[in-house]
């Protein structure tokens, strides 16, 4: 027991001496600070000074929490609105019950609800009913009849970003010159929609596809219902 003692004494030494030759040795490992066991007050200013340190560190820590929960509740609150609007869209298809009524719905509902600056559908088919209007193209041919996006429907998962020059005319035609950023969905075996906007920060690689597959997945089914009917 003694030399273990000793052992105890001699380790706590050399702990002390390290730390001395290294002040700075808290500052570059925090998480110790914060654990350590603080003497009675009356012994002195370096407990003062590391109370001190200890406190700001957990002030810290605190708002850093704060601040990440923060964003978590505007993401939240975010999603919340986004999910109301897609909800919007699938309650105004349900109205639908023509070809031409679910189009015009379609680009109505994300127009105003979404603030998409254009919208573009592209149906495979060739439907008589359909008005012709800038955000319709007809693509008679389907799938085969749009080379340039043939890998994009292969993998028929959404796309978000910005698109080359070629796309971005097949997709806007004369407005393509303003488009800077693009969210691109496959209709299932219906056709693509396309949202595009002049910031280039509205739609990124990367950004969650949730949303744009719900928003997809329901314009693809409304679609389908449509053509039933007629």
């Amino acid at each position: 027991m003694t030399a273990t003692l000793l052992d105890d004494a001699t380790q706590a030494r050399v702990v002390a001496a390290y730390l001395k030759r290294h002040p700075e040795f808290l500052s570059e490992y925090p998480e110790l600070a914060a654990r350590l066991t603080m003497p009675p007050r009356e012994q002195g200013g370096a407990v003062s000074s590391l109370a001190v340190y200890q406190l700001q560190s957990l002030r810290d820590k605190n708002a850093e929490l704060e601040r990440q929960l923060a964003e978590l509740i505007a993401i939240a609150a975010e999603n919340e609105k986004l999910m109301e609007r897609v909800h919007a869209l699938t309650v105004a298809l349900l109205r639908a019950n023509t070809m031409e009524v679910t189009a015009r719905t379609v680009v109505a509902k994300l127009s105003a609800d979404f603030h998409t600056e254009q919208v573009r559908l592209l149906l495979f088919g060739d439907e008589p009913q359909l008005p012709r209007a800038d955000w319709l193209q007809q693509i008679p041919g389907g799938a085969a009849a749009l080379p340039e996006f043939r890998e994009f429907l292969q993998k028929n998962e959404p796309v978000s970003g910005r698109l080359s020059t070629e796309k971005l005319e097949r997709l806007f035609g004369i407005d393509a010159g303003q488009i800077r950023s693009v969210a691109m969905m496959r209709l299932g075996d219906s056709g693509i929609l396309a949202i595009g906007s002049t910031n280039p920060d509205r739609f990124q690689p990367g950004m969650g596809t949730l949303f744009l597959k719900m928003i997809a997945a329901t314009i693809t089914a409304a679609l389908a219902r449509s053509r039933d009917v007629s």
